[in-house]
């Protein structure tokens, strides 16, 4: 797939066979409403000059990698590592084809899993898992307070 042509004919076709162009399925205001074809949504001066057009994606690519090593960097220290990562994924879909079919392939499984989590059978699993869970947590907390009453572990008195 080539995502760096600029020509107007050319149409991209996604990894689930649908073909789009920049315009939508069926020309202009056809389909769903902010759902946009595959391929660089750079303004058309900066697409109508190939050395601004590859600055251009060479910035969007150098700041979404910027926003993506930050989500990286936020997953063992505090802060949404995930939320930052796909938001830097997002920067990239603006220009890159292949993250717009990433970010449709997340969406995708992300609403699978949101649907299969709402299947009134697995929430009563998950509800019968948790309070298991609550029980087994209990009875060690009982067991510890029964052996060792209510005394911490550890001396803060000698310090």
């Amino acid at each position: 797939m080539n995502t760096g042509s600029d020509e107007p004919g050319e149409v991209a076709v996604a990894a689930d066979g649908a073909r789009t162009d920049e315009t939508g399925t069926d020309g202009p205001g056809a389909g769903r409403e902010g759902e946009h074809g595959l391929g660089s949504r750079a303004p058309e001066f900066v697409k109508a000059r190939r050395l601004l057009h590859l600055s251009w994606q060479v910035g969007v690519f150098v700041v979404g990698l910027a926003v993506v090593g930050a989500g990286i960097v936020m997953l063992p220290l505090p802060g949404p590592g995930w939320v930052v990562i796909f938001g830097g994924m997002a920067i990239w879909a603006t220009e890159f084809v292949w993250a717009q079919l990433v970010l449709r392939w997340t969406k995708r499984k992300v609403t699978e899993a949101a649907q299969r989590a709402l299947d009134p059978r697995v929430r009563r699993r998950n509800i019968t898992l948790t309070a298991i869970g609550l029980v087994i947590i209990g009875v060690l907390a009982g067991i510890y307070l029964w052996k060792f009453g209510l005394v911490m572990p550890w001396k803060i008195k000698d310090q």
